[in-house]
C-alpha cells in the first residue's frame, strides 16, 4: 500500500511566517498528483515535509498508512528528484544510480539487476560509463530519475523535475515521466508551478496559494469548474480574462454590464436564479480566450451576445491567433484560428459564448457559477 496523506499539516518558520497553513490531503495508491502554485505558495515545503527533509510545525504525515512525523527521510520509502539533479560528478551514471543500493548493503547482483531495468526503462544503457559533465541536461535528469526507480520505493517525490531544461526537452521529459507513471504504476507526488505540467501529467491536481489549498480535482473540473478567481485566473494559457460590472434586470433578463466600458452581455436562464441576490451589486465576469469568437465566423451570432472592441495586438502562433482587444477599460484577450485575419487596429465584432462564462464574488473571489 503506497497511499500518503497530510492531516492538518502547517509549517511556521521563525518570524511568525506561515509557509504551510492547515493543508490536509489524501494521495491514493499509484495515483499522480501534482502540486500546483505560484513561487511562495508553500508546495514545496510540504512536499519536503512529506520526505521528511522539513519538520511539520503541527498535523501528521502518513505513508503507506504509516505515521511517519518522527521517521527519518531514509526510513520513510520515498525517493525523491530534485530540481538540480543532485549528481555526484565525480561518479560515472551506473554508480551514481547505485549509490544508494551500496549504502543499504543490497549484493552486487541486485545492484546490477536493478540499474541495469532502470537504466533500460530510461533510455541510458548506453551511458552507465559517463560521467554527469558528458551528459545533457535530459539525460541527467534521467539518471536522477534512474537513481529513486532502483529504490522501488512506496512513492516518489518530484520537486520541480524540469525547471532547468529547456522547452523542447520539457515537453520530451513530460512525456517520459507519464509514460514512467504508466509502467511502474507507483504513487507520485509532483511539484511544479507550470500548469501545462500539472495538467498533462496529473490524475489530481492541488492549487496551493499563500500555504493554503484552493482547490484538489480533476484537470479537467478545474479548468472548467475553478472554486474561486485565483484557480480561475492561474489555470489557463493565456489566464481568463476578468471584468468588474454590475448584474441588471431588465424585462424579466439578466444582464451583465461593465460601467463605462463596452461589455454588455445577456446571462443563459440557467444562471439567473444564482444570480438573484448579485442584481444591482458589483461582480466579477469572467471568460476564456476560447470562448470568445469573431462574428465572422461565428455559428451563432446572438446581438445581446455580441461585443464590439478594438483590436490593439495580433499575435500569431502558428495554429492560432491571440487577439488583445481594448473594452476602453481593460485588456481582454481572444484566441482564434491560425488563418483568421483580424483588423488591426479596428473594431471588431466578437461573439460571448454565455453558456461557459463565470461569475465571482467581488469581495471574496469565490465562484457563484
Amino acid at each position: 500500500m503506497a497511499e500518503v496523506s497530510l492531516r492538518n499539516v502547517s509549517k511556521v518558520f521563525s518570524g511568525n511566517v506561515v509557509a504551510v497553513n492547515n493543508v490536509s490531503l489524501g494521495v491514493e495508491n499509484k495515483e499522480f498528483m501534482v502540486l500546483l502554485g505560484p513561487s511562495g505558495c508553500g508546495k514545496s515545503t510540504t512536499l519536503r515535509i512529506i520526505a521528511g527533509l522539513e519538520d511539520a510545525t503541527s498535523g501528521d504525515v502518513f505513508i503507506g498508512n504509516k505515521m511517519v512525523n518522527e521517521l527519518p527521510p531514509k526510513d520513510r520509502d520515498i525517493a525523491m528528484v530534485f530540481q538540480s539533479y543532485a549528481l555526484y560528478p565525480h561518479m560515472n551514471v551506473y554508480n551514481n544510480m547505485a549509490f544508494g543500493l551500496k549504502l543499504r548493503k543490497y549484493p552486487k547482483s541486485e545492484i546490477d539487476k536493478r540499474v541495469n531495468e532502470a537504466a533500460g526503462i530510461l533510455g541510458l544503457g548506453k551511458l552507465l560509463n559517463r560521467k554527469p559533465q558528458a551528459l545533457s541536461g535530459g539525460q541527467r535528469q534521467r539518471v536522477a530519475v534512474g537513481r529513486a526507480i532502483v529504490r522501488k520505493p512506496l512513492a516518489f517525490l518530484f520537486d520541480e523535475p524540469l525547471s532547468n531544461l529547456d522547452a523542447k526537452m520539457r515537453v520530451q521529459m513530460r512525456t517520459e515521466i507519464n509514460r514512467l507513471h504508466i509502467r511502474l504504476q507507483s504513487t507520485m507526488i509532483y511539484v511544479t508551478h507550470d500548469q501545462t505540467e500539472a495538467m498533462t501529467l496529473g490524475d489530481r491536481i492541488v492549487v496551493m496559494n499563500d500555504g493554503a489549498i484552493q482547490q484538489i480535482d480533476t484537470p479537467t473540473v478545474i479548468y472548467d469548474k475553478p472554486v474561486n478567481k485565483f484557480v480561475a485566473g492561474f489555470i489557463g494559457s493565456p489566464p481568463m480574462n476578468f471584468v468588474e460590472g454590475r448584474i441588471v434586470k431588465k424585462d424579466s433578463k439578466f444582464f451583465f454590464i461593465e460601467p463605462g466600458g463596452r461589455v454588455k452581455v445577456k446571462v443563459v436562464d440557467e444562471m439567473m436564479p444564482k444570480l438573484e441576490s448579485y442584481v444591482n451589486k458589483e461582480i466579477t465576469f469572467g471568460i476564456r480566450s476560447e470562448d470568445i469568437y469573431d462574428k465572422l465566423f461565428a455559428s451563432e451570432a446572438a446581438p445581446e451576445n455580441t461585443v464590439t472592441l478594438a483590436c490593439e495586438v495580433v499575435e500569431p502562433t502558428g495554429s492560432e491567433v491571440f487577439l488583445y482587444l481594448s473594452t476602453g477599460k481593460r485588456t481582454i484577450i481572444a484566441k482564434v484560428g491560425g488563418h483568421d485575419n483580424p483588423p488591426l487596429n479596428q473594431d471588431m465584432s466578437l461573439v460571448f459564448d454565455m453558456s461557459k462564462v463565470h461569475f465571482f464574488d467581488k469581495d471574496t473571489g469565490q465562484a457563484i457559477i
